[in-house]
């Protein structure tokens, strides 16, 4: 690839908030009515994190603050912040505006946006600021994911009800100085429009106010604001489609698996990323999973897998990491940096 196409972004800190409220396969057994032990036997989530009481922008200025005491920096050395949210706190105005007030900084003048595009939100969103940045428009950049999923959990779905959690990722990126290495290599998304339908919440839209609301089962209902998921054909479509996609990204690009030190996935569930790791044959060294004790975190998944890779020491500077998901759309999508 071109050197002209790398895009000299690196990042320089992360920060991490879970909800004090952990809940447990035994917790959501009781809820449901199920036999003790099926939660953890069938989504392989031990524990996931329910907010309680907090606002995601709340939980989201947490996460930035502790980016922020990581690297050594204060607001007013933020450029920008730009929320990257699958979920949303509130329909208008955007989520980092929200995060920027929870800070205290809402007199700052900072420049806020969201860009969402659901599981996806924090690669789409750190591959679309990284050429604003590479550009000059800004120099350093807050990316905050923070999802709040559990509101809208339809509690006679299984599958989906025992996988979902909240939590918040922050990450601290900016231009790359001279003579750092640090960058991205490449990136590619494709949407399957077709399968938009697999995964959805219906209501809170335009098409589904919340003025059309009746109650009566013949029109608009509580199911259209629950999340919805056909969780086998999203399976089964992930499995068929997510090798070709990883194969195009590397044909672009001229890596190889091989050239990646470590992988960072959407932590859709933990027998989703079983699947990914087998068919895309990544070794476990190289695998970054922690669906297990944080659950599906929606957009915030990977940032706080990327975080979780940092502090363990899997992801350490000078490696090649791939960033790797999917999304409702159905949309995949990747990411190659040097950090």
């Amino acid at each position: 690839m071109s050197p002209e196409a790398r895009r000299p972004v690196r990042i320089v800190a992360t920060g991490k908030y879970l909800p004090a409220r952990a809940v447990t396969g035994a917790d959501l057994e009781a809820k449901m009515g199920l036999e003790p032990g099926w939660v953890e036997r069938r989504s392989g989530v031990s524990v996931r994190y329910f907010a309680d009481g907090e606002t995601a922008s709340e939980m989201g200025a947490k996460a930035a603050q502790a980016a922020l005491d990581a690297a050594g920096l204060t607001y007013q050395d933020l450029d920008v912040i730009v929320g990257l949210s699958g979920t949303q706190e509130q329909a208008i105005p955007c989520g980092a505006a929200l995060i920027q007030r929870a800070l205290g900084q809402g007199a700052s003048g900072t420049p806020c946006f969201d860009i969402n595009s659901t599981c996806l939100s924090f690669v789409t969103g750190l591959d679309t600021v990284s050429y604003m940045m590479a550009a000059g428009r800004y120099q350093r950049a807050l990316l905050v994911s923070s999802e709040i999923a559990s509101v809208a959990l339809d509690w006679k779905e299984r599958e989906s009800a025992t996988i979902l959690g909240d939590g918040a990722a922050a990450v601290i990126v900016e231009r790359t100085p001279e003579g750092d290495g640090a960058g991205i290599v490449c990136a590619r998304m494709e949407t399957l429009a077709d399968h938009a339908t697999l995964t959805q919440t219906r209501g809170g839209g335009t098409k589904h106010h919340p003025r059309g609301y009746t109650g009566d089962l013949a029109g608009y209902t509580e199911e259209y604001c629950l999340f919805e998921m056909d969780g086998k054909a999203v399976f089964k479509l992930s499995a068929n489609v997510l090798p070709g996609f990883v194969q195009r990204l590397f044909d672009a690009s001229g890596l190889t698996m091989a050239d990646i030190d470590l992988v960072v996935p959407h932590q859709a569930s933990p027998a989703a990323l079983w699947l990914m790791q087998r068919r895309l044959e990544i070794p476990a060294e190289k695998w970054m999973v922690i669906a297990h004790d944080h659950g599906n975190t929606v957009a915030a998944s990977i940032p706080l897998a990327l975080h979780e890779a940092i502090r363990q020491g899997r992801l350490k500077r000078g490696q090649r990491v791939l960033l790797l998901g999917t999304s409702a759309g159905f949309s995949m999508g990747a990411l190659v940096l040097d950090y």
